[in-house]
Order: structure tokens, then sequence, then C-alpha cells
């Protein structure tokens, strides 16, 4: 097609559309690049899980690939030293404040930190770093939706379908290691006016959201 561009991709040169983004351009064309809080569509991309870095010929360090547009003749690297280690390090931090029962949880084997592990050959639980558990209560409150946050790693997928497809009580509170996805006022979710319309659990990439 006219409107295509042309790049390279770990030496398999596709098409892409003008202005589109490496991650997507990948992915549509079985590349496989980590990521978690990346979604189609979405802008700006808040790039807050640093998984999904690439290396680009002619720049000076990785970036990641849900912020960076193709251009035509683009040359990428999605596996290097480089880019291994910085995936490798969010990965580990992701995981040491991530309550980890993979056998008893409903997303097993549909979980994409579990995917991510397997693809880039990574450990669930690391062992360079202490575990962080914040022993956080578990919200059952709701009729259809259970929600752990210990298990949340802060993509913001609900946040962005209950504001589509629900009521909009989920959103982001206070920084840091203390930030979580929450109501308002933490209201419990039962209280809070959802509509149990459970498209922030089927939006969950992990087992943070579930359906009861």
């Amino acid at each position: 097609m006219a409107d295509r561009i042309k790049i390279t991709i770990d030496g398999k040169e596709i098409e892409a559309a003008p202005g589109e983004k490496i991650l997507w351009a990948a992915l549509d064309n079985d590349i496989y690049i980590p990521h978690l809080c990346a979604g189609r569509g979405v802008h700006p991309p808040s790039a807050s899980c640093r998984l999904c870095f690439v290396e680009i010929e002619g720049y000076a360090q990785p970036v990641p690939s849900c912020t960076q547009e193709v251009t035509g003749g683009m040359v990428i690297t999605t596996r290097s030293d480089r880019v291994d280690r910085i995936i490798g390090t969010g990965f580990e931090m992701i995981m040491s404040n991530h309550r980890t029962d993979c056998k008893a949880c409903p997303k097993n084997r549909s979980c994409e930190l579990q995917k991510i592990a397997r693809e880039r050959k990574l450990r669930l639980k690391p062992p360079r770093l202490p575990r962080l558990d914040r022993d956080l209560p578990v919200d059952d409150s709701a009729a259809a939706i259970k929600h752990d946050p210990n298990k949340c790693v802060l993509c913001g997928h609900c946040i962005r379908a209950c504001r589509e497809k629900g009521v909009g009580v989920l959103g982001f509170a206070r920084r840091g290691f203390e930030r979580v996805v929450t109501t308002f006022n933490g209201a419990p979710l039962g209280e809070s006016g959802c509509n149990n319309c459970t498209a922030c659990a089927l939006a969950c990439p992990v087992g943070a959201l579930t359906l009861k």
C-alpha cells in the first residue's frame, strides 16, 4: 500500500503505517516486545512499566517502543545486552512488589507476567531483590469482581476500561511505593457505585482484578 513505510526489526523487513508506534508495528508482525502498560490508541503513552525498550540504529540509547514512532528505513533491535539488562531489571523491580502465588491465581497460564518471564527467560521470583509485600487488604465486596492490590502492576488498564465501559469509579492514588489503584476515598468496590460491568477484570493483565 502506498501509505505504508518499510522498517526492519530484528533483521525482518516489515511494513507499518506512518506514525505507528514501534511496539504495535512489532506485535502486528509477530515480533514480541515485553509490555504491561501500553494500550492502542492511548495518548500519550505512559511508558510506566519500563519493559518495552528497543535499540534503534543511530540512537545513542535504548528507547521505549510504546513512545517511539516508526520512520521509513528505521532499523530496530529488540534484543541486545543493553536492552536485556534494562528489561530484566525493570521486571525484577515489578516482581519484587508482586505477590506471587501462580498456582492459586485465576490468571495462571494467561498472565502477562508469566508470558514475559517465559519469552525473556526471567524468573518470577527475582533472586537479587528483597520481597516488598505490603500485605494490603483484598477487596471482596463487589458482586462480580475481586480486587487484590498486592498483585497490581499499576498498568492503568483497569482505570481506562472503567472509564470507557463502566462508571469511572477507579483511579490512581498516592505516589511512589505507596501508589495504588483504588476508588474515591478508598471505598470498597461494593460501596463505590461500581456497576459490576467486569470491564476492569477483563482488562487486567495480571491477577489484581479477577472475576468471581
